[in-house]
């Protein structure tokens, strides 16, 4: 069982969560993932680790509410628990010196893209950080990549906040001005990372994006999060989440991360029907666990 040491809103419907996860927070690294299951009878889920503390044996969650699992997980507090934390899975980022890097992150993109850029910065790149998102309400970690970026660029689509426009609008001004950029990370919505490629393509520049496709076991073993990179079949659960984005065919998987939509919805519209009947459901089943661990812990001791 995993304990909720701290949970706050950091963004419209997007929460961050500081959980007790000591195993894992001492061997994460930028770019790796967990799968999560917050009851027994709940989904598994990935989420990307936004940042870890191994000396006070915490990891950082970042949960935008988009389907049933996320919006229940989502009215957890402080206190709460959950069942089931996995990993670090995937491979981590390749951090190298590049020379100058642009991190690029779509709304809770950039909970994932932060960790890589201070990576990257640490390494000796002059690192150029974007975030954007529609509107300044879903802009997250502002600060946080300003503090890991060389330079900083907020883009919102209607101009609430920061430059009007999307991400690529900057990316283009930057490789426009004759700048040379040797290296671009791209993390958000698939359309997103998609353009981002489509701009850097024509200059063959390094890019890579971390694919948000559909998993359930985290260890290649379903199948489900399967993604064609080069025409060739990979895992991105085992062979990513990291993909060459000049070899990704974004097509092929948006079609397969829209294949479950319309039961999503069905899932969903149930959940937020009585929401207040799952979430007692989990918490009951975690203090059951927590039962169970005090007894084991008893009668190891006996």
């Amino acid at each position: 069982m995993y304990r909720i040491v701290q949970a706050r809103f950091l963004g419209r419907n997007i929460k961050m969560f500081e959980i007790e996860a000591p195993r894992i927070a001492s061997k994460q690294r930028p770019g790796q993932f967990v799968i999560v299951r917050l009851y027994d009878k709940g989904e598994r889920i990935p989420l990307t680790i936004e940042g870890s503390k191994p000396d006070k044996g915490t990891i950082n969650l970042v949960v935008q509410s988009i389907g049933k699992t996320t919006h229940l997980m989502n009215s957890l507090e402080a206190g709460d628990a959950i069942l089931d934390v996995v990993g670090p899975l995937g491979k981590p980022s390749e951090i190298e010196k590049y020379g100058t890097a642009v991190v690029i992150g779509g709304s809770v993109g950039t909970a994932i893209a932060l960790p890589v850029a201070r990576a990257l910065k640490a390494a000796g790149n002059h690192v150029i950080g974007i975030t954007g998102s529609r509107t300044k309400d879903l802009l997250i970690l502002e600060n946080e990549l300003r503090q890991a970026s060389d330079e900083t660029y907020v883009m919102t689509d209607d101009g609430s906040y920061g430059e009007q426009g999307l991400v690529t609008k900057k990316l283009e001004e930057l490789i426009a001005s004759g700048r040379p950029i040797d290296y671009v990370l791209a993390i958000g919505p698939v359309p997103m990372m998609r353009a981002v490629a489509q701009v850097t393509r024509p200059k063959n520049i390094k890019t890579v994006v971390s694919l948000n496709s559909i998993m359930v076991d985290g260890t290649g073993m379903c199948g489900g999060c399967r993604v064609l990179v080069n025409s060739e079949s990979q895992f991105a659960c085992v062979d990513g989440p990291e993909f060459d984005a000049l070899k990704v065919n974004f097509e092929v998987l948006m079609q397969r991360n829209n294949m479950y939509r319309e039961n999503e919805k069905r899932s969903l519209d149930a959940f937020l029907a009585k929401p207040e009947a799952e979430l007692k459901q989990v918490r009951e089943a975690c203090r059951l666990r927590e039962l169970e661990e005090r007894k084991h812990a008893e009668v190891s001791r006996a």
